[in-house]
């Protein structure tokens, strides 16, 4: 099916270009989206009579989407979520969730804009793209975590496996120096009860002689 792209389509064509598209995603997706018409010659005069006007518009909407891309470019967003001790979600993060917290935070985005290549399904921090505009794509971070707390050691670069694992050495060295201090303890009762019955022996041997 050909049509006419009312807008830049990534892989696919540039605004005026008159494309070949499989059907299906002609009507599920590039007509119902309004990023482009049946390339009938009617919708192709009209769209010329129309192309300077929709490239204004479309100067003016990359404009206000680059701006907005310099401030949410590179931004982390912490997203609380409830997981299992191997860090596996109960669920996923979707693109509603990741548009959600970001307009929380004073970025309108709508999730349509989101696009998540691969499924947020484990503590961490994920990248997430944001298209803006067709021209203009940011990425951001969601920094998944079950509390504030583990979200600021995600944040520095550590991982909940890796503080866990260090955790542990720290708890194992400790109860060898436990261990370390008894046996040293031990040693030192030995050698003063040692020292005790040795002294009695001698007043002992004193005592007889006497």
């Amino acid at each position: 099916m050909q049509v006419i792209l009312l807008e830049r389509v990534a892989k696919l064509g540039q605004m005026g270009d008159v494309v070949d598209v499989k059907p299906g995603y002609a009507r599920n997706y590039l007509l119902r989206q309004g990023k482009a018409l049946s390339a009938s010659e009617s919708n192709i005069a009209d769209f010329k009579e129309r192309k300077a006007q929709l490239e204004a518009q479309n100067l003016e909407t990359r404009k206000e989407a680059e701006a907005l891309a310099e401030k949410l470019d590179g931004k982390h967003f912490t997203v609380i979520r409830q997981a299992s001790d191997g860090g596996n979600l109960y669920g996923s993060v979707s693109t509603r969730d990741a548009a959600n917290i970001a307009t929380e935070q004073g970025f309108s985005i709508d999730r349509k804009q989101v696009i998540i290549r691969q499924p947020i399904k484990e503590l961490g921090l994920h990248e997430v793209e944001v298209h803006l505009h067709p021209e203009v794509m940011v990425t951001i971070a969601l920094n998944v975590a079950r509390s504030p707390e583990e979200a600021e050691l995600q944040a520095s670069g550590k991982t909940i496996q890796e503080q866990a694992a260090e955790d542990e050495a720290a708890a194992d060295f400790e109860i060898a120096e436990l261990f370390e201090d008894i046996g040293a303890a031990t040693s030192e009762d030995e050698g003063l009860a040692e020292t005790v019955e040795g002294a009695d022996t001698t007043d002992s041997g004193e005592d007889t002689a006497s």
